[in-house]
């Protein structure tokens, strides 16, 4: 009986064949996912912000007429409006209220932003108030004649005062309506020293206001002809004595009708 030799054989499974490339492959997959992932991350999330901080708006304060140096800045001469926020300047003022009834520091032009350097709540010196002459006020001294006309040598700069007239031809006393709240520039001594830089007890012979051409001509003549005691009208904040100041601005608005 023929014996046939049974071989065993292994059973064959072909090896699985990795192309040289199939790791990279996986690997640029990785990257590809990833990178998708970062482009959605700046598409949705990012991007967003950076347009929010760029369309973003505020309120500024912005000057709607040019002032010179000194001048009293009113409603009129500002405006509020609003502006993107992105790059704007830090300290920009965003409230009218924080700036009406201020002086200008520096000449202030149209268009202008405004900041707290820009501006000042009162004029504390008489340069302050001679830099800012416009064109239309004037500036004027007048004597002292005694020490009780000068009101005791207590008169100070940004103080308003009504001129009282004495006229011993007319025999009468009276307040020239022109003269209702003037403001006081400065009171002087006969060395020209401002009251403001006296260091001893030397008293002004001179007084100093800011006045029109209308007021200017009257003081002048009152210099030669009469005299004039100064009644102190009011000290204090800017705002209330602009609105003496006011007054007598209507007045000759409507004389002028």
């Amino acid at each position: 009986m023929l014996k046939t030799n049974i071989f065993k054989r292994k059973s064959f499974k072909p090896k699985k064949n990795k192309s040289a490339g199939g790791k990279g492959l996986s690997n640029r997959t990785i990257i590809g996912i990833i990178c998708i992932v970062v482009a959605l991350i700046m598409c949705f999330g990012i991007a967003p912000i950076v347009n929010t901080i760029s369309n973003g708006r505020t309120s500024v304060v912005r000057m709607t007429k040019t002032l010179s140096q000194g001048s009293y800045i009113t409603s009129h001469d500002i405006e509020v409006v609003e502006v993107g926020s992105h790059n704007l300047p830090k300290g920009v003022i965003t409230k009218a209220e924080e700036v009406v009834g201020t002086y200008c520091t520096t000449d202030l032009y149209a268009g202008d932003y405004l900041f707290e350097q820009k501006i000042t709540s009162d004029q504390k010196s008489a340069t302050d108030i001679l830099g800012g002459l416009d064109g239309e006020k004037k500036v004027i001294s007048v004597t002292i004649d005694s020490f009780a006309q000068g009101l005791s040598g207590k008169l100070e700069t940004g103080d308003i005062v009504s001129v009282i007239v004495y006229s011993s031809k007319e025999g009468k006393v009276y307040t020239p309506p022109e003269l209702n709240y003037l403001r006081v520039v400065t009171s002087t001594t006969s060395k020209g020293i401002d009251k403001a830089d006296v260091t001893d007890s030397t008293q002004p012979v001179t007084v100093t206001f800011v006045t029109n051409k209308a007021q200017a001509e009257l003081l002048a003549l009152l210099e030669q002809t009469a005299t004039m005691h100064f009644a102190l009208e009011y000290r204090g904040d800017a705002a209330t004595a602009q609105k003496y100041l006011d007054v007598q601005a209507a007045y000759f608005g409507k004389a002028g009708e």
